[in-house]
């Protein structure tokens, strides 16, 4: 069989990559040897935003009364909020394959090995293999839990995000190791389902790579909801031959022991690339990653790599724009590189997170004056309303030229407001230019406005 453009893996790198090949005109097949979405479909992304909406559900009702709402004897089935959450992740699922079906791409079930001369092996679970061609090869293979040698994951005591999805029993105790996206997620999720939890982070602050102010706010509105945070420190070891384990970990002021029922790894991942062909083809990797050019080009011409097995951002939506752009650059377009300092992150815990662009410490690291402008979800009255005061909009602007550097934000709904502050980057607008954007009134998305004000001493509302 011969194609044009072949694809390895149907993440969103994957598919998303099919889907514009094939309007591009390119005759294409995605090999994919579990479920078409990939992880972020099937085991990340959307079974886990599943889980937090039940999450958030069941909070809300246990606080009805702060609405003027009598809601007695509320109780929340763990098994069947983890059944919705698979059922919605199933028929995303098979939403791509009527997608694939739509767009005449070819689906190739099996494992997949790429090989010399432009070639693809697929072994199918009965074990016959089929050998493929393509003008154009894309490795998106996506990436797993990362494994520590002192958290050896078993699915039971120790386990990863996978398992975290899909446990048969609510937990009463969880030690969360990491806190990024994934750790902070879950931690929200069990801890409003009434799991006892602790986050263990080696930094100093919880979602290290986030400004500094959100953390701290993050931490704060944790602790409210009784999560137990260790900052820097560090698991050494896990005891998991009792009836429940025993979690050693090391901080500043000595080695604490805790109990717990579950210890869940959330420390990163690892990029899904051995046991591929790259060394029999040749293709060059680092770090463990694929190494590509600035349009996903390995050193082998005719092969190609996008999303989390290549260096950058391991997020869904940066693997698609990569894809996008490897396809529009195969087919001779005239396409620009992805510009990775305009790439928003999101995480949905509550209250959500999200930020583009610098820090205020990476700002002034790199030399810049700044101008700051903070503007608090207390002052908002759609926020009060809502019962959403907890958080803020932070935006960091180049004191010389007006350029909106970074913008960092922590409260209900900013996953959906963060897009805004990406688009001003991307078009280059001024804090003067955004001050001067009149934003609808109430809303959660003019405290944007409001703290552009705030940086330039020109805030209503505070």
């Amino acid at each position: 069989m011969n194609y044009d453009i072949i694809i390895i893996g149907s993440g969103p790198g994957g598919y998303v990559t099919a889907i514009r090949a094939s309007q591009l005109g390119f005759k294409t097949a995605v090999i994919e040897k579990e479920n078409l979405g990939g992880i972020c479909l099937n085991w990340g992304c959307i079974p886990t935003k599943a889980l937090l909406k039940s999450a958030q559900v069941f909070e809300y009702l246990n606080h009805a009364k702060d609405y003027g709402i009598s809601a007695d004897n509320v109780k929340a089935d763990f098994n069947a909020i983890v059944k919705r959450s698979r059922d919605v992740a199933e028929g995303m699922s098979k939403g791509v394959q009527f997608l694939m079906k739509k767009n005449k791409i070819d689906v190739i079930t099996g494992t997949a090995k790429v090989k010399q001369g432009k070639k693809v092996s697929v072994t199918s679970s009965d074990g016959k293999t089929t050998e493929y061609s393509a003008s154009h090869i894309i490795i998106a293979t996506g990436a797993r839990s990362r494994q520590l040698p002192n958290l050896p994951q078993d699915g039971k005591n120790i386990i990863g995000y996978r398992e975290a999805l899909v446990l048969p029993k609510l937990p009463k105790s969880l030690v969360v190791v990491g806190s990024g996206a994934i750790g902070v997620e879950f931690a929200y999720f069990y801890a409003t389902m009434g799991t006892k939890v602790t986050i263990v982070e080696f930094l100093p602050n919880i979602v290290p790579v986030e400004d500094e102010d959100v953390s701290k706010q993050l931490e704060k509105s944790f602790k409210k909801i009784g999560i137990e945070i260790m900052t820097e420190a560090s698991v050494e070891s896990v005891d998991t031959k009792g009836a429940i384990n025993k979690v050693n970990i090391k901080t500043k002021t000595g080695n604490v022991t805790l109990d717990a029922e579950i210890v869940l790894s959330a420390v990163g991942i690892e990029a899904n690339i051995a046991g591929i062909g790259l060394e029999e083809v040749g293709i060059k990797t680092d770090k463990g990653k694929i190494v590509v050019d600035k349009f996903y080009a390995t050193n082998i011409p005719g092969y190609y790599a996008i999303g989390d097995c290549v260096p950058g951002q391991a997020l869904a939506h940066v693997a698609s724009a990569e894809g996008i752009t490897c396809v529009e650059k195969i087919k001779g377009m005239h396409v620009g590189p992805i510009d990775y300092s305009n790439i928003p992150g999101c995480t949905y815990c509550q209250p959500e997170v999200a930020s583009v662009g610098l820090t205020e410490k990476k700002a002034k690291e790199a030399g810049y004056e700044l101008k700051i402008g903070k503007f608090p979800f207390t002052a908002s009255g759609k926020a009060k309303a809502a019962g959403a005061p907890d958080g803020f909009i932070k935006l960091i602007f180049d004191a010389k030229y007006g350029e909106l550097l970074g913008a960092h934000m922590i409260g209900a709904n900013v996953t959906e407001m963060v897009a805004e502050t990406v688009a001003i980057r991307k078009l280059e607008t001024t804090g003067h230019e955004l001050i001067k954007t009149v934003h609808p009134h109430p809303t959660m998305s003019e405290a944007i406005m409001e703290a552009a004000a705030a940086a330039y001493g020109e805030v209503i509302h505070l």
